[in-house]
């Protein structure tokens, strides 16, 4: 398959979900969307993934490029191309779809627990998950449910995954991409953003990467399950 990875900034790749693409011997491109540039039209591809980054989905002002962003995961949703968005690609692909995003009620930073709806639990991407989940959070915004959408795991704070109508379009608001290598850069790169001392969630980390890798790849994999059989 022709697999479009959208990101936001070099510290913010697919992580393994990347990794799954190349792995399963698919094709994989990349869209930095920051850089400029346009992706070829959205029915080209036959799946996309949308990933983080440190912008805010209401900050056209600072970032214009997200409203070509949009416009693109519109075209995406219009075209029923298998989509899948993790933080801020999740938040530009529920306003894609019509919901509001907004900071959330607080910030979640760290490792926090999800769980599962009911149609979390049978759907066939989230439903790869356990019914609840330990997983890493880096955001302090939060998505809406958009018009018709299914919500398929909540927390505390937020609703922590959707899917939008009937369509092959999930989201997911928890860093399930995440790598070692990613969260060492994230801390440097922002340490002031931490609720605890950085050391202390490098050392939690540490035990909690291999399961939280696992959820990412079987998350990734039945997405490209999910895209290869509408080919």
């Amino acid at each position: 398959m022709r697999v479009l990875s959208v990101t936001h900034g070099a510290s913010v790749p697919g992580g393994v979900f990347d990794e799954a693409v190349e792995s399963g011997g698919n094709r994989l491109e990349r869209w930095v969307v920051p850089a400029g540039g346009s992706p070829e039209a959205a029915k080209s591809y036959d799946a996309v993934m949308v990933f983080g980054g440190s912008q805010h989905p209401d900050e056209d002002a600072r970032f214009a490029w997200l409203r070509h962003e949009e416009a693109f995961l519109q075209e995406v949703l219009a075209a029923e191309v298998p989509v899948f968005g993790v933080c801020l690609g999740a938040q530009m692909l529920a306003r894609a779809a019509g919901a509001s995003t907004g900071p959330a009620s607080r910030s979640e930073i760290g490792w926090h627990e999800i769980v599962l709806t009911e149609c979390g639990t049978a759907d066939p991407v989230l439903g790869t998950l356990p019914p609840s989940a330990t997983v890493f959070q880096w955001h302090h915004y939060a998505f809406d449910l958009p018009p018709s959408g299914v919500a398929l795991a909540e927390s505390p704070v937020c609703l922590q995954s959707f899917r939008v109508d009937d369509l092959p379009a999930w989201g997911i608001q928890f860093h399930a991409e995440v790598t070692r290598e990613m969260l060492s850069a994230w801390i440097d790169e922002d340490p002031e953003d931490l609720p605890m001392p950085a050391e202390e969630l490098r050392a939690e980390s540490e035990t909690r990467l291999a399961r939280s890798n696992e959820f990412g790849r079987a998350l990734a994999d039945a997405f490209l399950r999910a895209a290869s059989v509408r080919r």
